[in-house]
């Protein structure tokens, strides 16, 4: 039910009306006084007579009640099918209503809706604000909104790259509810973290359970989303020919769905599994056509172009190589992309002096990745060619030091 003792006091207020005038012939001023501080004092009758005085119908205000109620649910069930071109125009309608929400008993839920809402719209500074005003309320929560509370700010976590601190609420939440949920987002979100965090058997486990809801519920853009966390999860555990399985599948339909916009990705991890598979040129196929459907020159497309710079020079096509790394350099230059600028200058000078390369390697290349150590396939790569230079030219000492960082071994 509304609370339409504090409804009846908003809309006397908004009417510029005293107690004394809304009052009159219906009830004393202390009984409305009583009402507007809480509405369970007074009968229907009497609510009906003051809403009316006040222009507002009670089967309208109960009505608007069962809408807001209606609305919230189709603002979430759009965010849960992913549905990014349908749900303002249902939000608008939603926040057209807001004056009405304090006095409904949606209103906590309500609150949770907007914080998701501005979450799934990666609109991080206000979803922040909001966070923080539901934070004051939080006393006041059911159960339920407690639950979504703690949930959504998991999510506004992994939106800040904290996926240590959002597993740790997520991992809770599973615990709490005894390991059973039915929500195909939360189990998706489960193996975004885990996948995230490299540990890819859990994120494979998740994602399946993500996987069959959302086949289940025929949540097609959310399938999509989840066939790319298990291609890149089953690639990090050289489970290869899942991984292939996953990719293949998610070219076929996001190519029938016409995703244009998921495609990039998808054949930059194809590109990725055939590099692995040390397939070259299957990986160059698909890199190139990642390439060629990026349209913004930003952080993705440096990543792919280097990806097929790096092949060319394994492949000795020493040109080409030499034409995309340079382009590579500059745009990392341009886009502050440490990592990337060193790698393209490493294999740059590798091209025209190996003994000037590897002493770069050496200094600056490695020192970095040592500094960020979520780059451990990197630096074992690194460690592999220092320990085979070195061998090569008869430092056995300093050969034997870089293979022992590999083995973890004491240097």
């Amino acid at each position: 039910m509304m609370e339409f003792g504090a409804l009846i006091k908003y809309y006397r207020t908004q009417r510029g009306m005293t107690q004394t005038e809304l009052a009159k012939g219906i009830c004393s001023v202390p009984h409305l006084s009583k009402i507007e501080n809480n509405s369970k004092e007074a009968n229907e009758e009497t609510i009906a007579l003051l809403l009316e005085r006040l222009s507002i119908s009670l089967e309208e205000m109960e009505e608007k009640e069962e809408e807001i109620k209606h609305l919230i649910r189709d603002v979430n069930n759009k965010i849960n099918f992913y549905l990014k071109e349908e749900i303002d125009e249902i939000y608008q309608k939603l926040k057209n209503r807001e004056h009405l929400t304090p006095f409904s008993k949606h209103i906590y839920i309500w609150e949770l809706t907007k914080y998701r809402y501005l979450l799934f719209k990666r609109k991080i500074g206000e979803a922040e604000s909001q966070r923080d005003l539901l934070f004051k309320q939080k006393k006041k929560f059911s159960q339920h909104e407690s639950y979504l509370f703690r949930y959504y700010n998991a999510i506004f976590l992994i939106l800040k790259g904290q996926f240590k601190n959002a597993d740790d609420i997520l991992d809770t939440l599973y615990i709490e509810n005894d390991h059973d949920t039915t929500s195909g987002e939360f189990l998706y979100h489960r193996a975004l973290v885990k996948s995230s965090l490299e540990q890819s058997g859990h994120a494979i486990h998740f994602g399946k359970m993500a996987l069959q809801i959302f086949m289940n519920q025929h949540n097609f853009l959310r399938i999509l989303h989840t066939l790319m966390l298990l291609g890149i999860s089953y690639t990090h555990s050289k489970i290869y020919e899942e991984a292939e399985g996953c990719f293949q599948h998610l070219i076929r339909n996001a190519e029938l769905l016409k995703e244009e916009k998921m495609l990039p990705q998808i054949y930059h991890n194809m590109g990725f599994l055939q590099n692995k598979m040390n397939n070259d040129r299957e990986a160059l196929v698909y890199y190139e056509k990642s390439l060629a459907l990026q349209p913004n020159v930003n952080q993705h497309y440096l990543v792919t172009l280097y990806s097929i710079g790096e092949i060319y020079f394994s492949l000795q096509f020493t040109e080409k190589a030499k034409k995309c790394l340079q382009e590579v350099f500059s745009l990392a230059k341009e886009l502050g992309n440490k990592k990337y600028r060193l790698l393209a200058e490493f294999y740059l000078f590798h091209m025209a002096s190996p003994q000037k390369a590897f002493k770069y390697l050496e200094t600056k290349v490695i020192p970095f990745f040592e500094e960020t150590s979520e780059q451990n396939d990197y630096l074992t790569r690194f460690y592999k060619m220092l320990a085979d230079y070195f061998n090569e030219n008869g430092m056995v000492h300093k050969a034997v030091n870089y293979l022992n960082k590999i083995t973890g071994g004491i240097t």
